[in-house]
């Protein structure tokens, strides 16, 4: 059940607050004052926790047992209502609590109306939320998930193709392209890291600390949230109400996955360039010009790179919101709710697009071969051979700075320097050296972990491929019972 059109709004409605009023809103404050439109999609969560709390006031004695059937039934059909579209949220309802009060009437009558006791929409809505973002936390690591895989294929085939690794965007040393590859899924498991992380410390359910002071009823906030999935009751009604920084930190890991989609994008939209040339995107992932029929961008790409600024804007939003709020609940919360739903909409259209375009794209093998030593990139081969002979490094260094100088004045490789050009540098330079002036020699000489030889690209491949599959379990873990 996603965020409702206002203009599909029908009339009808009842608030859960006019007894102390004369008289109705003025149509501003109504205006102002609606949240359905966007807080509808919240009706399964409210409708969950409803079901646990109508159990727990049929074991205060508040609910004889056949008021409890009757509603949990009513509870069923109006999920079912709402799922078809059979019902929906009127112009008149404020939000998705006072909908889903008005269907239980519908269906009820006044025994629809037992079922407020002992909860406000101070603590439904906290509690409602966390269930919809711990939900969503889940399927946006499913989606991680594919992307991370996407990309843990492409590496599988390129474990030692060599590739130009640069720093400063300029060509540094040469790497595999595999491994370039898994440096963008490290960050992704980072963000899967931190969801989990997040996920133990969202659940904790507000459900019984009513509107700030508990309730004198004889509730029982602990069953209530192990029915929900959730590890435990809130242990202050104060905070529980007023808490959102489960809200802000989800944000937080939403901008820091949105950052990594655009690093990765950016190096997408450079690999595609004429300029790199190293990869092609596949036609189905890939857009044209309307005015130049030789186009092929990489709007996937971009996008990711453009909407990371919406993550890190809701970030931001929520952060404003809170900075400046006296306990318990104030209604600047309601801005809460539409840049944590942005967040999960957003990240759910680009994952699955980049997903794609990693999968389906084409590496060039024999551009980025050819790339690689371009640039003198195999300098630091020079210097790590003359210090395995005993010279310090801040000579050798020196002495293959001046080398580099000597090729670029003349426009040569390291390698085509003469053997007495080698020994003016320095004493120390003598033809074996060109033993490791290939691009193939230096891969095949980072051997430790984590580096870009490709045994040990193999190996991080076989661990990061491990990790993912713990992941996919936990991304298919459900978070509300029923």
């Amino acid at each position: 059940m996603d965020s409702v059109d206002p203009q599909s709004l029908s009339a009808g409605g009842a608030r859960l607050w006019g007894g102390r009023f004369a008289g109705g809103p003025a149509e501003a404050l109504a205006r102002l004052s609606v949240s359905v439109q966007f807080d509808w999609r919240l009706a399964p969560y409210d409708l969950a926790a409803s079901r646990a709390h109508a159990r727990v006031l049929a074991r205060a004695g508040l609910f004889t047992n056949d008021e409890l059937g009757r509603t949990l039934a009513a509870l069923d059909d109006l999920e079912a209502a709402c799922a078809a579209g059979l019902f929906r949220p009127t112009v008149e309802d404020e939000d998705v609590h006072t909908a889903l009060e008005r269907g239980l009437l519908e269906r009820l009558g006044a025994l629809g109306g037992k079922l407020r006791a002992g909860r406000s929409r101070n603590d439904q809505v906290a509690t409602d939320l966390r269930l919809y973002l711990r939900d969503r936390a889940r399927g946006i690591a499913a989606r991680l998930v594919e992307l991370a895989d996407a990309l843990v294929e492409q590496a599988e085939r390129h474990l030692d193709t060599p590739a130009p690794g640069m720093t400063h965007l300029q060509h540094a040393q040469p790497v595999t392209f595999g491994h370039q590859l898994l440096a963008h899924v490290h960050p992704l498991l980072r963000d899967l890291d931190r969801l989990r992380d997040w996920d133990a410390r969202a659940a904790v359910c507000p459900l019984g600390s009513g509107a700030l002071a508990g309730s004198s009823l004889p509730l029982d906030p602990v069953r209530v949230a192990r029915e929900l999935g959730f590890a435990s009751a809130a242990p202050n009604s104060i905070d529980a109400v007023s808490d959102r920084d489960f809200v802000a930190e989800f944000l937080f890991a939403a901008a820091m996955t949105g950052v990594h989609l655009s690093r990765l994008g950016e190096e997408v939209v450079l690999w595609t360039s004429q300029e790199f040339g190293w990869v092609e995107l596949d036609d189905s992932f890939a857009t044209g010009s309307s005015i130049m029929p030789q186009k092929k961008n990489a709007d996937i790409a971009e996008l990711a790179r453009g909407k990371s600024g919406r993550l890190i804007g809701a970030l931001v939003t929520v952060l404003t919101m809170l900075k400046g709020l006296p306990l318990a609940y104030d209604r600047d919360m309601q801005e809460d709710k539409e840049p944590a739903f942005d967040a999960v909409d957003t990240l759910d259209v680009v994952l699955p697009a980049l997903a794609g375009m990693i999968s389906t794209m084409t590496v060039r093998v024999d551009r980025l071969a050819a790339a690689a030593p371009v640039g003198y990139t195999l300098a630091t081969e020079v210097a790590d051979w003359l210090v395995r002979r005993g010279v310090p490094f801040r000579e050798a260094h020196d002495a293959t700075g001046q080398l580099v100088a000597l090729c670029a004045s003349r426009d040569c490789r390291l390698s085509e320097v003469s053997d007495d050009d080698l020994r003016a540098i320095s004493p120390h330079l003598e033809p074996e050296v060109r033993e490791v002036l290939s691009v193939r020699s230096a891969l095949a000489a980072r051997t430790t972990p984590g580096s870009t030889g490709p045994k040990a690209v193999a190996d991080q491949w076989g661990d990061v491929a491990d990790k993912l599959t713990d992941w996919r379990d936990w991304a298919a873990l459900p978070v509300v019972p029923r």
